[in-house]
């Protein structure tokens, strides 16, 4: 049954930035398709809510409260998912960000930390999931959330932009070095109703202007990365690496603006 390629039964991930937004539906939608998880974001109280979504679907979660802004946190994930369940399957670097801010007042320190947060802690983990993911996974897949900022322009969005795209390019140069082993995909999503898009949401007129300027004429909602995120990490993709699935509601220019004026 064609169906049966995207189950992950028994199989084991980690998905960091999981107490809510994408991290905690791609969760939830893994243990629904069968998978034991490692989630790991910084709030306790959110990773626990989470974990017991997980455990309603007749699945186990490993909570891991951590600073996932460093990179031996991150990496030491790997550990956590070999000592707790005995192997790793499945990564998603989905923890990143960076706060917009007009290009005049952003700082190299402000690429640099970009730069941390979403690709070197994404790498850390990366490295430290080869082996035990080599040794304990006949089909290991790793996932990297990019984002739509990465490949079209948006005012203010210089350091998050560049960050972004930097991890889509190391998600390609990362698939060819661990070909043909580990498959590594991302996953750009567009404008997705999470924590980060409330304001937005909520607001009549900029979500209105928001969904005419998207292809689908909609916000994306979470379960819509979480569905891709299940595809990219089960058999059913097992002829795709290196690539980029841009899940943002066929976005081919910005649609939303900051209210940055003219020089």
């Amino acid at each position: 049954m064609i169906l049966d390629r995207f189950r992950l039964d028994d199989k084991v991930a980690i998905v960091t930035g999981a107490g809510r937004g994408l991290g905690a539906a791609i969760a939830v939608a893994f243990a629904e398709a069968g998978a034991d998880v490692v989630i790991a974001a910084r709030t306790g109280d959110e990773l626990e809510k989470v974990a017991a979504q997980v455990a309603e679907r007749g699945r186990r979660a490993k909570t891991v409260v951590a600073d996932l802004g460093d990179a031996s946190a991150s990496a030491a994930l790997a550990e956590t998912a070999i000592d707790e369940f005995g192997r790793l399957d499945i990564l998603v670097n989905n923890v990143g960000g960076a706060m917009p801010r007009p290009l005049a007042d952003t700082s190299a320190a402000d690429l640099t930390a970009a730069f941390e947060f979403n690709v070197a802690n994404a790498h850390a983990l990366v490295t430290a999931s080869i082996k035990p993911m080599l040794e304990t996974s006949d089909d290991p897949a790793i996932i990297n959330i990019t984002s739509t900022l990465g490949r079209l322009p948006g005012r203010a969005f210089a350091a998050y932009g560049t960050a972004k795209a930097a991890l889509a390019h190391y998600t390609r140069l990362a698939a060819l070095d661990l070909n043909p082993k580990i498959r590594v995909n991302g996953i750009a999503p567009g404008s997705i109703r999470t924590s980060s898009l409330e304001y937005v949401a909520a607001n009549d007129d900029m979500r209105t202007a928001l969904e005419s300027a998207t292809p689908m004429r909609r916000i994306g909602e979470a379960e819509d990365i979480a569905a891709a995120a299940v595809y990219l990490a089960s058999p059913a993709s097992s002829y795709l690496t290196g690539k980029i699935l841009e899940v943002d509601g066929g976005l081919i220019a910005p649609n939303l603006d900051l209210p940055i004026p003219d020089l």
